[in-house]
């Protein structure tokens, strides 16, 4: 479980952190949940999504070294099950498997979310 800092009035809040995620089970989905942050009383929830990382993970996988900057690996369209607002696409740039998203959130009035996925192998973890 991470945490962004809170963003004091602001309709619409621009994180721009980067927040690192020990994943330990490939199959379960991320669960993002956006809240509005309240001085005195509970924060109040605003919306929430989850992430498939099956796509994600396949790519990382695949050991792409080598690849041109900026291929695209895979893409992954919105469907009924996913919170995915437009179609994302899985590219290897820089080295790295990168894969840039645009959610739709759920339990919501209105509200999206735009994320970037990167995978890091952190020294000392089994990697995949």
């Amino acid at each position: 479980k991470v945490k962004t800092k809170p963003l004091k009035k602001n309709l619409n809040p621009e994180w721009n952190e980067e927040l690192t995620l020990s994943i330990s089970d490939l199959h379960t989905p991320i669960h993002l949940q956006v809240y509005d942050k309240d001085s005195f009383t509970v924060d109040d929830k605003m919306g929430d999504a989850k992430i498939d990382i099956g796509p994600f993970v396949e790519a990382v996988k695949m050991r792409l070294e080598g690849l041109p900057n900026d291929t695209i690996v895979i893409r992954v369209h919105p469907n009924r099950q996913s919170c995915l607002a437009e179609e994302s696409k899985i590219v290897y740039k820089d080295g790295k498997v990168v894969q840039n998203m645009v959610l739709r959130l759920r339990n919501a009035e209105c509200g999206e979310v735009e994320l970037q996925l990167q995978w890091i192998d952190i020294p000392g973890s089994k990697g995949l």
